[in-house]
């Protein structure tokens, strides 16, 4: 499966909720755009593109069983949900684990571990600052705290206009 495929995968299983389906086209725009210009290998590329496309699989059933997305519900319910959808992709037992992990870990920010990790990370804060209109302090602040790549920093910053 290539990413194309993936993408429509998960537009078709977003069942038109646009809003699911615009956030993980931004989130998968960002993440692209900073592992490119932070230069990593192909193949952490294609699972942190994956990782993007899928990172918030599990709202659509976290709206059902808890009334919420919140992010560690997220977290609990995606991983399960991301192997289910993966598993008849080609995509071999490695690739779907580090994909799942991922899911399961992307508002988790600590103990980051890998920059597939880090920049998944930092593509959906982008995105999440401005669908929920996040402060200039929250984001100066987060920055500090979690971002790590120069190309996302960089971004973040010219984005918002933090200094």
């Amino acid at each position: 499966m290539n990413i194309s495929e993936l993408m429509k995968k998960m537009i078709e299983y977003s069942e038109g909720n646009l809003h699911d389906i615009n956030h993980f086209i931004k989130v998968w725009t960002y993440a692209k755009t900073i592992g490119e210009l932070e230069k990593i290998d192909e193949d952490t590329l294609f699972i942190l593109e994956a990782a993007a496309i899928t990172h918030d699989i599990a709202c659509p059933l976290c709206r059902k069983k808890y009334g919420s997305t919140n992010g560690k519900y997220q977290e609990l319910e995606g991983g399960i949900l991301v192997r289910d959808l993966l598993k008849d992709c080609g995509l071999s037992v490695g690739q779907i684990d580090r994909i799942a992990y991922l899911v399961e870990h992307h508002h988790t920010y600590d103990n980051i571990d890998s920059m597939d990790y880090q920049i998944l990370l930092e593509a959906d804060y982008i995105i999440n600052a401005d669908e929920s209109s996040y402060s200039k302090q929250n984001i100066t602040e987060f920055c500090k705290k979690v971002f790590r790549t120069e190309s996302g920093i960089t971004l973040l910053k010219s984005i918002y206009g933090i200094a």
